[in-house]
């Protein structure tokens, strides 16, 4: 967004380019115009335009500025935030403030963020009408944000989808509908890119959690580990690999009871057996980005366990379907709607995590576990 842009309206010409320190005493001109508190001082403006962690773009019309938008940037996140748009009052009700967050969108794209996020007065109706037209989602509220004291509501979107047209078929979304069943929503998902519409989601999600749990004794009921579901895969005439660079019983960071642990060793012995008498090949080494591009470009999918803290800070074991990968991004359909209960299925589908962020999330426990399960159309 460096270079400056110029569009027509119905009303007159516009242009939209990049702040500069020149710039700073008209901006602040512009706040005092649309705002009575929590105004942006001139030292700050001047700030967030020399600021790499900050895009602050303008709007002309005749060379007067009408509009501005910022966002501002968090190292190490995939996160932009909108933190102050403004529209000169005499030029509102224009589809101004519109452009500048179509802009904002394309600003922080062009970052690799995958959401804009964004606070605005619980009161503020106009704002609130435009940002939903938008497709933004309400998520949280902020108490106290203002200095008035008012609320905010926080508001966000995903602004980096994938390219439909890049496939032939998109891997379906298929929800987890218990706190426990995100391997078999996972293979689920699988079976019916494979084979569309064959595999009943209401019918099979619970058997294969019976046949591929792993006890996982915490609290609560037990989860799948990556041999149940390549065996739950392969039992159905799926062509199965299995990733795994540790050894032994799986899930015992959190086991402190002996009994428990030699319960979880049977089952683990159980597993290993009914994998070598399958053929199932187990491959004993780590996934990286280029081998997971390496497998899908090859027709198969994965499904990945990864740990949640990445996202929600939980520490949980989490199994999702790695679908598409590109320059930038891993795109995945993660089961559990728990965390974003506001999107539809089709915003789940292939939601792209950040290389450096998915590898991090991509292990699990103490022992940094890393498990896959990768899954072709069917046994040769």
């Amino acid at each position: 967004m460096s270079a400056a842009m110029t569009l027509t309206t119905a009303q007159a010409t516009l242009s939209i380019r990049n702040a500069n320190l020149s710039d700073a005493a008209s901006l602040l001109a512009l706040e005092h115009k649309c705002f009575t508190a929590d105004r942006i001082s001139l030292r700050s403006f001047k700030r967030f335009i020399a600021e790499k962690r900050s895009d602050l773009l303008l709007v002309e019309r005749a060379g007067q500025v009408i509009g501005y938008f910022l966002l501002i940037y968090r190292r190490g996140t995939s996160l932009a935030r909108l933190y102050s748009l403004a529209v000169d009052p005499t030029c509102r009700k224009q589809g101004i403030a519109e452009l500048l967050m179509q802009h904002a969108e394309k600003a922080a794209a062009a970052r690799n963020c995958v959401l804009l996020r964004l606070e605005v007065r619980y009161d503020n109706a106009a704002a609130i009408r435009l940002y939903q037209k938008l497709s933004y989602h309400e998520f949280a509220v902020k108490h106290d944000f203002y200095e008035d004291h008012s609320d905010a509501i926080c508001m966000q979107k995903q602004i980096i989808q994938f390219d439909n047209a890049s496939v032939n078929r998109q891997v379906p979304y298929i929800a987890q509908t218990t706190p426990f069943t995100c391997g078999p929503a996972c293979l689920l998902m699988a079976f019916n890119y494979f084979q569309p519409g064959k595999f009943d989601p209401v019918a099979l999600e619970i058997d294969i959690w019976r046949e591929a749990t792993t006890i996982f004794m915490t609290s609560g009921h037990g989860g799948c580990g990556p041999r149940g579901l390549a065996l739950a895969a392969y039992n159905r005439g799926f062509d199965v690999e299995i990733y795994l660079n540790k050894e032994g019983p799986l899930f015992t960071d959190t086991v402190r009871s002996e009994v428990k642990k030699a319960i979880l060793q049977r089952v683990h012995a159980s597993y290993r057996q009914k994998v070598e008498q399958s053929g199932i090949v187990l491959h004993r080494a780590e996934l990286g980005i280029r081998k997971i591009k390496q497998l899908l470009q090859n027709g198969a999918l994965l499904l990945v366990l990864i740990s949640t803290w990445q996202f929600d800070k939980s520490k949980a074991p989490h199994w999702v379907v790695v679908c598409a990968i590109d320059e930038h991004f891993v795109y995945i359909n993660d089961p559990d709607t728990e965390d974003i209960p506001w999107l539809s299925a089709a915003e789940r589908q292939y939601i792209p995590v950040e290389h450096s962020v998915f590898l991090k999330a991509f292990s699990y426990g103490k022992s940094r576990l890393k498990a896959a399960v990768v899954i072709k159309s069917g046994k040769n």
